[in-house]
């Protein structure tokens, strides 16, 4: 649970606008779906990934680091990683064996299945849509254990897009049928509370000091 005299405590630090920014924000975000990344190579297909997440309204982003370990720490994004949440993986079964115990169903992206159209995906179910490297795809594991499959139409002789590209299709346009729906699909009281929290930390230049000072006030 999230400490509320602590949350005060340092929205005490923030303007009035920051704080009302922050409440417009939440308001739009979503962990109705999640997007997931399996080893993408290219720093900016990571960046630009997180920041369509970020754009779009989806609160987290899970990243399997199984071939290429920890390359993506060093610029995983140009200021999106304040307000997105990054789970970190070190297989596509961690990845998948967490996010099914979240209540997720696993989609993966892939052009050679005509299992369903984006436009034709239910868009009810909590869903991890899961996005492949750059050449190769999805791996077979993660094929072998979807739930479901998502192609994006395409009418030209090129069968594939950039891994950002794809991202940034597929989530605008699940993202933008979910606040058309009825569906129940904003974060939690709780998830808010959390998510205004991180941002304060996030937002705050001195937090180290600060955090210091509270918690030794707190213990007088």
């Amino acid at each position: 649970m999230t400490d509320l005299n602590y949350l005060t405590y340092l929205e005490g630090f923030l303007t009035e606008n920051r704080k009302e920014r922050f409440l417009n924000v939440l308001e739009h975000r979503t962990n109705h779906f999640t997007i997931a990344m399996e080893d993408v190579y290219q720093l900016h297909n990571t960046s630009a990934v997180m920041r369509s997440c970020e754009v779009f309204g989806i609160q987290e982003l899970n990243v399997v680091e199984q071939k290429f370990g920890k390359r993506i720490d060093t610029e995983i994004a140009m200021g999106a990683q304040k307000w997105v949440d990054v789970n970190r993986y070190a297989t596509n079964q961690d990845c998948i064996d967490a996010l099914k115990a979240k209540g997720y169903q696993i989609i993966a992206t892939t052009p050679h299945n005509d299992s369903c159209m984006l436009s034709d995906f239910d868009i009810t179910k909590r869903s991890a849509i899961f996005f492949g490297t750059e050449k190769e795809g999805l791996s077979q594991d993660i094929i072998e254990q979807a739930d479901g499959f998502i192609k994006i139409p395409m009418v030209g002789f090129t069968e594939s897009l950039n891994i950002s590209v794809s991202a940034a299709i597929v989530i605008q346009d699940i993202t933008a049928r979910l606040r058309r729906s009825d569906i129940d699909w904003k974060l939690s009281e709780e998830e808010i509370l959390s998510r205004r929290l991180a941002w304060a930390r996030n937002s705050i230049k001195d937090i180290k000091r600060i955090e210091a000072r509270y918690y030794s006030d707190k213990e007088k």
